[in-house]
C-alpha cells in the first residue's frame, strides 16, 4: 500500500529489506549431494556399492552351467522371498527388461477373453498401443499425466493389465482394494518402478514384472516376471494365439523352465551376480519393510519443500496417489526447466532429473530404496539456489 498515509522512506527500507532476503535465500548451498544419481532408469546403484568379484566363478561360463543356473535360481528364490510372494508364486528371468516381460504376457498370454487396460503413463500407454496392433479386443481406461483412470471399471470377467506405478506421470495406485479375489480373467502388473519400495498386494497380482535396474539400481537388459498359481495353471494350457518370436515363447512348460534357472536366451551372468549383490543389500537394510521406507523418508524430503515451497507442487494432484518412487513436479515461473537441470548437472548436483520426453514440462527425481534422503534434501537446496538465482537475473 503505498497511499497518502505511507511514508516514501519506509517504502524505501522495506524494499532494502526485501532485496536482502531475496538474496539471502539465493546463497548457493555449501554441501553438494554424496550421489547425484537421481535418475529413473537405470537407477542409482545401492550404497556402498563396488564393482564385485566373481566369488562363483560364473563368468567366461555357459549361462547353462550347473553353477549359473543355480545363481539364476538363487536370485529368483531370494526375490520371491524378500517381497514376500505367497506360496507357488514362482519368478524368472525374461528378455529386454520390464518392456520385455510385458509384452511377452500380452504377445503370447492375451486374446482369449476380453481385456481391461489401465493407463495412465507413456509406458501404459505403450501396452494399449500393443493391444491395438495386435487386434486384441481391450476397453482402455486412460487418465491423463498426473492422474488415475477410474479402476472401478475392472470386470472380473476380463483380463487386467495395468501399471502399478507411473514412472513418467508420478502417479501410482493406492490399493489392490479394485481387484476382484472371485475374477475370472488374470491381472498383469507392470511394477517396475513400485518393486521393492511399495508394498504390493500379491494375492491380487497374478503376473507381476519389473526390472532390476530400476527397482534396486541392478544393470539394464533383463526383465523378472513373477507368476502366481493360477498365472501357471493358464499358461501351461494356453495355445498360441498368434506367431511368437522366440523370446516370446513362454507357454507350456517353458514358464516352468524358466522359473527353474532354464532362461529362454542368453543371460548376463556380470547382471545376475550385481542383483544378487543388490538383494544381499536389501537384506542389510532390514528387508522389505526396509526399503519400504528408505523411499517414504527420501519422499518426505520432496514433500517438505513442496509444501513450503510456493513455485513448486507436483503433477499428481490427488494426495493419495503421488508415487513415492517417480516423483514429478512442476515447476511454476520457469521458462526453461532444462536449463535449470542443466546447471544443476554441470555443477554435479543432480543427473537425468528432467521429465520424461512425452510427459508435462517439468522435474522428476528418483526416490527409491537405494537413493538417500540426505542426498534429495541437499540436493533440493541447490534445486531452491538455482531456480532463485534465476529469478533474481530476470
Amino acid at each position: 500500500w503505498c497511499g497518502a498515509t505511507v511514508d516514501a522512506d519506509d517504502v524505501g527500507a522495506c524494499l532494502q529489506w526485501l532485496q536482502h532476503f531475496y538474496t539471502q535465500s539465493a546463497k548457493e548451498p555449501a554441501v553438494l549431494p554424496h550421489s547425484p544419481n537421481f535418475s529413473s532408469g537405470p537407477c542409482k546403484k545401492p550404497p556402498g556399492c563396488d564393482w564385485f568379484k566373481d566369488t562363483a566363478g560364473v563368468l567366461g561360463r555357459s549361462h547353462r552351467a550347473a553353477v549359473c543356473k543355480k545363481r539364476i535360481s538363487k536370485g529368483m528364490e531370494d526375490t520371491l522371498r524378500i517381497l514376500g510372494c505367497p506360496e507357488g508364486y514362482k519368478a524368472g528371468i525374461v528378455p529386454a527388461s520390464d518392456t520385455g516381460a510385458v509384452e511377452m504376457m500380452i504377445w503370447a498370454l492375451l486374446g482369449e477373453r476380453e481385456v481391461d487396460c489401465f493407463h495412465f503413463d507413456s509406458f501404459g500407454t505403450t501396452w494399449a498401443n500393443d493391444l491395438k496392433s495386435l487386434e486384441i479386443k481391450f476397453n482402455s481406461h486412460k487418465a491423463d499425466f498426473g492422474a488415475l483412470p477410474d479402476l472401478s471399471q475392472a470386470n472380473r470377467a476380463n483380463d487386467v493389465i495395468f501399471t502399478w506405478n507411473g514412472t513418467t506421470s508420478g502417479a501410482c495406485v493406492p490399493n489392490g482394494d479394485w481387484i476382484p479375489d472371485d475374477r475370472e480373467g488374470l491381472t498383469i502388473c507392470d511394477a517396475t518402478s513400485a518393486a521393492f519400495s511399495v508394498a504390493l498386494p500379491w494375492e491380487k497380482l497374478d503376473i507381476t514384472t519389473f526390472s532390476w535396474q530400476k527397482a534396486l539400481g541392478g544393470e539394464a537388459g533383463h526383465g523378472v516376471v513373477i507368476f502366481s498359481p493360477r498365472a501357471l495353471e493358464r499358461i501351461r494350457n494356453a495355445k498360441p494365439l498368434r506367431p511368437l518370436p522366440k523370446i516370446f515363447k513362454i507357454l507350456g512348460k517353458t514358464a516352468d523352465d524358466v522359473c527353474a534357472g532354464n532362461v529362454i536366451n542368453t543371460v548376463s551372468m556380470m547382471c545376475v551376480e550385481d542383483y544378487l549383490n543388490c538383494l544381499e543389500w536389501v537384506e542389510s537394510v532390514g528387508g522389505l519393510e526396509g526399503t519400504i521406507q528408505r523411499t517414504l523418508a527420501s519422499f518426505q524430503k520432496v514433500k517438505e519443500f513442496v509444501d513450503k515451497t510456493e513455485w513448486v507442487e507436483f503433477l499428481c494432484e490427488e494426495e493419495a496417489h503421488r508415487s513415492p518412487t517417480s516423483v514429478c513436479l512442476k515447476v511454476k515461473g520457469c521458462e526453461d526447466v532444462k536449463k535449470l537441470t542443466k546447471q544443476m548437472e554441470e555443477k554435479g548436483v543432480a543427473f537425468d532429473i528432467n521429465s520424461y520426453k512425452d510427459a508435462p514440462p517439468g522435474i522428476r527425481i528418483w526416490c527409491g530404496a537405494t537413493v538417500d534422503a540426505d542426498d534429495v534434501e541437499k540436493m533440493l537446496q541447490w534445486l531452491e539456489y538455482f531456480y532463485n538465482d534465476a529469478a533474481a537475473k530476470l
